[in-house]
């Protein structure tokens, strides 16, 4: 059994007037024990939607979301509170995670108040324990206002707030877009020493190829709330299936060519519609087919919708 299983699951925004926007399009996959599983895709591809809803921020449309088995939207008041001690979130802004008027560690010591009762001189020494072990100095940070430390700093102290509880399941939405490049990177270190060494499964939602392949032991590509390929990170980023995935490969800059003119990326030619392959309409191998929608199939180690598999 998965420790995260989406089945079927959708999310339908209501605008008013009978106008509606699919966020989120019939949606499975699984994160396994120990696992890192990057969602990657543009700006609204439904990314963030899919996160909201695993910690139980938005409900789903449609579909089922299981932790261990268990639907996390038919748990009991109590069971709830042991949701969040088995799953944490950090998000991709660390100030606004943050109210500015408290200093940095109070959200720290209500989270190991409330989940895990632990309260006094026995929570402070556990906070600076996890300062310490993801690469803060407590005398640094602690006493401090969210405005006198930096984004990575402060993001850093997010991720000590969700490391307080010791989650089984970490759901990271875009935590390093707002980091420079050094600090990124040691972000990501931390959460690859949590996966070996505390067995911490994550959700890695973000758009950056490059640190999904950097840390991630599989990945799922989603376009339009539905998702293109999926599988093992080696199998999906060295030999994409999808034309959506080489696309999405296509457009990172290289460090070993210059620019040339702007990289043409494939502009929608004509609407087919949400009963058809969601990118058929920017897809220059679309045939007939393409208009009705492709079924998730294995295709040489990974799970791929695109009708030239079927």
């Amino acid at each position: 059994m998965a420790l995260l299983e989406l089945h079927g699951v959708s999310k339908v925004f209501s605008h008013g007037m009978g106008r509606v926007t699919v966020a989120v399009d019939n949606v499975t996959l699984e994160v396994g024990e120990s696992e890192i599983v990057s969602l990657l895709g543009e700006s609204g591809s439904g990314k963030t939607t899919i996160a909201r809803m695993v910690l139980r921020i938005l409900r789903p449309t449609k579909g089922r979301i299981l932790y261990r088995g268990r639907d996390i939207w038919r748990l009991g008041r109590r069971e709830t509170l042991w949701y969040y001690t088995q799953v944490q979130g950090v998000f991709q802004d660390p100030y606004s995670s943050f109210n500015p008027i408290h200093v940095v560690e109070r959200p720290l010591l209500q989270a190991l108040s409330r989940l895990k009762g632990v309260r006094g001189e026995e929570a402070l020494r556990r906070v600076r324990e996890v300062l310490r072990r993801i690469g803060l100095s407590p005398s640094e940070v602690l006493g401090k206002y969210p405005h006198q430390l930096s984004g990575g700093q402060l993001q850093r102290v997010s991720i000590a707030r969700a490391l307080l509880v010791e989650p089984r399941l970490l759901v990271a939405d875009e935590p390093v877009s707002m980091l420079d490049a050094s600090t990124r990177i040691d972000v990501l270190n931390i959460f690859a020493e949590m996966r070996d060494e505390l067995g911490t499964s994550i959700l890695l939602i973000g758009h950056d190829v490059s640190l999904a392949y950097y840390v991630s032991d599989r990945v799922v590509v989603l376009y339009r709330g539905g998702v293109m390929e999926e599988g093992d990170v080696s199998k999906v980023l060295d030999e994409p299936a999808h034309p959506y995935t080489r696309m999405l490969l296509d457009s990172i800059p290289r460090l070993d060519s210059r620019w040339r003119g702007r990289l043409r990326l494939h502009e929608p030619l004509h609407a087919i519609g949400r009963s058809g392959c969601l990118f058929a309409d920017r897809c220059e191998l679309r045939f007939n087919k393409c208009a009705a929608r492709p079924r998730l199939v294995e295709y040489n180690g990974r799970r791929v919708a695109c009708w030239l598999y079927q």
